[in-house]
């Protein structure tokens, strides 16, 4: 019989998860700016990358933590840069990118 997962499990897990798509995207993004043609989407990748690493670092110190706040503190954090991020692309593709692929 499958054991009884509690929160802290699947909180666990979760992280786990997010995890591994952190160090997946990690290994992207060094491709996607090589690939990207607009020299303003070869900057914000290469500058997610930094951010990613700092991510995987912080997931990694969750791992880690006793204490939940601590855990807290360190995923926002993260999502602040990844919501500052997703501001960053979104105006990238609607100013440069996005007219670029329509005139093509």
């Amino acid at each position: 019989m499958a054991k009884d997962k509690t929160l802290r499990n699947l909180f666990h897990d979760t992280l786990k998860d997010i995890y591994f798509a952190e160090k997946k995207i990690l290994g992207a993004l060094p491709k996607m700016a090589k690939a990207a043609q607009s020299k303003g989407l070869k900057a914000a990748f290469e500058k997610h990358e930094g951010e990613t690493e700092g991510h995987v670092s912080r997931l990694e110190q969750v791992f880690r933590a006793d204490r939940p706040e601590a855990a807290r503190k360190l995923l926002d954090a993260t999502l602040a840069e990844e919501k500052t991020t997703d501001q960053a692309l979104t105006a990238l593709a609607e100013s440069e990118v996005n007219p670029h692929a329509e005139a093509a």
